[in-house]
């Protein structure tokens, strides 16, 4: 390495998560921001659904059938898509797991 590229690299700034989002995306509060945080909160929520499920060695198919949806419906709540908080809570009391909902500003609310 010649001492131009190493002057070069000397000379990278490095950027957090946060300011890679900020730069991107936008700050917290705007549309894109929200929308892409949102998407990751799903994502984040299917992923828990399907290692819960698989901790228990259910298919998506016995999973679909404890509670009344095809295992195409399951697929789509595992990677995220068309989350509700009703669909959450009847999957999770189907695996016998107690689910809170955490306001920040509140005390976590036992939802099943």
């Amino acid at each position: 390495m010649n001492n131009e590229n190493k002057t070069d690299m000397s000379k990278m700034k490095i950027y957090s998560q946060e300011e890679m989002l900020d730069l991107t995306l936008g700050h917290k509060g705007t549309p894109e921001r929200d929308d892409y945080e949102a998407k990751v909160d799903d994502y984040l929520v299917g992923l828990a659904i399907r290692r819960a499920r698989e901790a228990q060695n259910l298919t998506q198919e016995e999973l679909g059938q404890r509670i009344g949806v095809q295992r195409a419906r399951i697929c789509s709540i595992e990677r995220g898509a068309n989350l509700r908080l009703s669909t959450i809570r009847r999957i999770f009391t189907a695996l016998g797991m107690e689910v809170k909902l955490d306001i920040a500003t509140m005390q976590p609310i036992p939802i099943c």
